[in-house]
């Protein structure tokens, strides 16, 4: 008899009538609502995330910019070491200097203001 009325207690359901719907819809708000936090919660992190990435690749791009002009920089120094004709050339252009019995003409742009 126990199992009898055991049985028939698991075949009649029960119904709750909207207390079960109101449950169910609690229940699906409730996930809703923590998923709404947890993105709200995180939207400020993935912000910065990308900002910084942003920051990141620009450095980067501002290094690989310093260091060709560092390569740039050190080849001239070398040059200016080893070459004497360079060491010339420098001399002349930046400088002015000249050689002894040279002459040196230099060019001056005209002056806008000046009539």
């Amino acid at each position: 008899m126990v199992n009898n009325s055991a049985s028939r207690m698991s075949e009649r359901r029960v119904d709750l009538g909207i207390w079960d719907k109101l449950t169910k819809a609690v229940v699906f708000l409730l996930i809703i609502a923590a998923l709404i936090a947890v993105a709200v919660w995180y939207l400020p992190l993935i912000k910065q995330n990308e900002r910084m990435r942003a920051i990141i690749l620009q450095l980067e791009g501002e290094v690989a910019e310093q260091e060709k002009i560092a390569q740039r920089r050190k080849l001239q120094i070398e040059a200016m070491r080893n070459d004497p004709e360079t060491v010339e050339r420098y001399a002349r252009e930046k400088l002015g200097l000249a050689k002894v019995g040279e002459t040196v003409i230099r060019f001056e742009e005209a002056d806008p203001d000046r009539p």
